[in-house]
């Protein structure tokens, strides 16, 4: 429970220059980021599913992002000292397209479930792709799920593509 705490204030402290809760309701909200990234949609791709180079570890319930994977299974699990945690399902995987199903960090806790898109799009230039990734989250939570959730999940996943997009450009997330 200790954990779920620390997730859940970290959570509220993180912030995006880029966030945008897209809609909001009473029954759950949806959150969107569109970046730019200087590489071809394979590469941003092959980059997304390799999560453990770039996610942020201080978002992990082990403390280490190298313990997140997802594999051939559709799993996208992290590794504990003494078990795993299935953070999401990949349930469609596609050259343009990935898409997961599943409640991140605290949500789990809660009646929410929720659908996470990433589009590789194109831009003008072709050495480029455009991120698109939602995260529309429906359910319960008490205090009311959009009013307690919708700004601290804006912001990390804002800060995750932002690491992204880093990773993807530099080699390195930060």
């Amino acid at each position: 429970m200790k954990v779920l705490g620390i997730i859940a204030a970290l959570l509220l402290a993180t912030g995006s220059a880029h966030a945008e809760v897209a809609d909001s309701g009473p029954a759950g909200f949806q959150v969107r980021h569109v970046v730019e990234i200087a590489a071809p949609a394979a590469k941003v791709r092959t980059a997304a599913l390799d999560i453990g180079k770039w996610w942020n570890s201080s978002h992990t319930y082990s403390g280490d992002a190298k313990n997140l994977s997802i594999d051939a299974s559709g799993c996208f699990c992290e590794k504990l000292p003494d078990g795993f945690v299935r953070h999401m399902t990949l349930v469609y995987s596609a050259p343009d397209a990935l898409r997961l199903a599943g409640a991140l960090g605290p949500l789990a806790t809660t009646g929410a479930s929720g659908h996470l898109g990433l589009a590789f799009g194109k831009t003008s230039d072709s050495k480029k792709t455009q991120l698109t990734l939602t995260y529309d989250v429906g359910g319960y939570a008490r205090g009311g799920l959009a009013q307690t959730w919708a700004a601290p999940v804006d912001g990390v996943l804002g800060e995750q593509v932002a690491r992204l997009k880093t990773y993807v450009e530099t080699g390195k997330p930060n």
